[in-house]
């Protein structure tokens, strides 16, 4: 006598949700632009950057020059405030010997030169609404004067915010302040020194 046979097994397609479909499509699409707009900088950050240095038609735009002397060593980095008038760094602090040259980090007019607060400032106008200012800098330049990236501005001095032997560099685009490093294209690199 033989075993009756096992029953098989039949695949039926079950009708998905339409629902369901949709929802998987939309999870879909979301994560790829959400990826997309992940990698991609933002506006804002893309116009800045383009305004630091001189525009070039085969590329980027040039890096600012650092306004002292090498070895650069930031001591305290820009903080932006939570609102206008709130706390916080609108610069980068470099630390410097007291009457090093200072310079334009980039070409522009000399805006101001003179006393702000008990602190000598020297700022310039880069055009396309960016400022930079150095302080304190005991001013070789006048305001109105036309400057190039290199040319000597004026010396370390005494005063400001941090102690002696350091200068404060801000830049401001449309009244805004802005960190250094979106000109200065991150810190040099560094170069050890043999002792004496």
């Amino acid at each position: 006598m033989n075993a009756p046979r096992p029953a098989r097994r039949r695949w039926v397609a079950r009708p998905t949700s339409s629902i369901a479909i949709v929802a998987v499509l939309a999870l879909a699409v979301a994560g790829s632009a959400a990826s997309a707009s992940a990698s991609a900088p933002s506006p804002g950050a893309t116009e800045r950057v383009a305004l630091a240095g001189s525009p070039s038609p085969d590329g980027p735009a040039e890096p600012w020059r650092w306004p002292v002397p090498a070895p650069i060593r930031v001591v305290a980095p820009f903080r932006a405030p939570p609102t206008p008038y709130a706390a916080g760094h609108r610069g980068i602090d470099i630390a410097s010997t007291t009457a090093a040259t200072v310079v334009a980090p980039a070409p522009g007019v000399v805006s101001f030169a003179g006393m702000v607060a008990g602190r000598p400032v020297v700022a310039i106008d880069h055009g396309a609404g960016v400022v930079s200012a150095i302080e304190p800098v005991a001013a070789l330049v006048e305001a109105g004067a036309p400057v190039a990236a290199g040319d000597a501005i004026g010396t370390v001095s005494m005063g400001g915010h941090c102690a002696s032997g350091c200068v404060h560099f801000g830049v401001r685009v449309d009244g805004e302040y802005v960190s250094p490093f979106l000109f200065l294209g991150g810190l040099p690199r560094a170069v050890l020194l043999p002792f004496d």
